[in-house]
């Protein structure tokens, strides 16, 4: 890791000063979690893998043209990125049922929406991330009216692209979490930026053919396999090739 000062220490993301006051360096680590971090393992490349699909899908976002804090890949765990002030709301956007929807709405894992759902969770890990609505982000000046409309047309775009994209290597886009910040510029107005990362950490991706589960679902649910899985997004997408291909075999976990 860069010998930088520490902002702020996530769950699989560390957070370092960067070069200039308007940019920050985010480290990818090699924790895997789950249940707001009641489950906890370290998956040896799991942060190298994260790093280059994040750095791989940020830039196609980039180029359809929602902007986003990304500015480039360092290492192979580090990304460079504007500093932004977070919005304390994350952005699910779901094409089929799963995951905690299932348990709450009593719906039938692999069920397709008719169109894609949009759901909101304040961003709070005492509170467990509870679920709520646009009332609320606006009523609790999260963010501003204008603001959650711009967050949610973005939702959806990146929704259209990333399946389109994610189809052509035989793989189904079931939901993904995003998060959005203000970026500061000199005079002071703010722009909102797509931020964090994008990855099979917060991705649930299905093979096409097998419905073969590719994403953070295989430790959540002791399936096992989540760094192949992982290594297999990374070569479908042609980025960190290994001969190796996904199975669902244990991987090793170092405790």
């Amino acid at each position: 890791m860069s010998k930088k000062k520490i902002l702020y220490e996530g769950k699989a993301k560390t957070i370092l000063e960067g070069p200039t006051p308007d940019t920050v360096i985010q480290y990818f680590k090699d924790d895997a979690t789950a249940n707001n971090a009641e489950k906890h393992s370290i998956i040896n490349g799991k942060g190298v893998l994260n790093n280059s699909i994040s750095d791989f899908l940020m830039n196609r976002i980039n180029e359809i043209g929602i902007p986003t804090h990304y500015i480039k890949k360092l290492n192979m765990r580090e990304q460079l990125v504007r500093k932004v002030e977070i919005i304390p709301v994350e952005f699910v956007v779901r094409n089929i049922a799963a995951g905690s929807i299932l348990k709450r709405l009593g719906l039938k894992e692999g069920r397709v929406f008719s169109r894609p759902l949009i759901e909101h969770y304040l961003k709070k890990d005492e509170l467990g991330d509870p679920l709520i609505n646009e009332d609320h982000i606006v009523n609790f000046e999260w963010a501003t009216r204008d603001e959650l409309d711009e967050m949610n047309e973005y939702g959806l775009r990146i929704n259209d692209f990333l399946r389109g994209l994610f189809l052509g290597i035989g793989l189904k886009l079931i939901d993904f979490k995003i998060e959005f910040g203000r970026y500061y510029s000199d005079d002071g107005n703010s722009i909102l930026l797509l931020a964090d990362e994008i990855s099979p950490d917060n991705c649930r991706l299905w093979d096409v053919s097998t419905n073969h589960k590719m994403d953070k679902d295989l430790f959540r649910q002791d399936i096992g396999g989540l760094k192949e899985a992982y290594q297999e997004v990374a070569d479908r997408l042609g980025i960190l090739p290994e001969k190796k291909k996904y199975s669902n075999a244990k991987t090793e976990i170092v405790k």
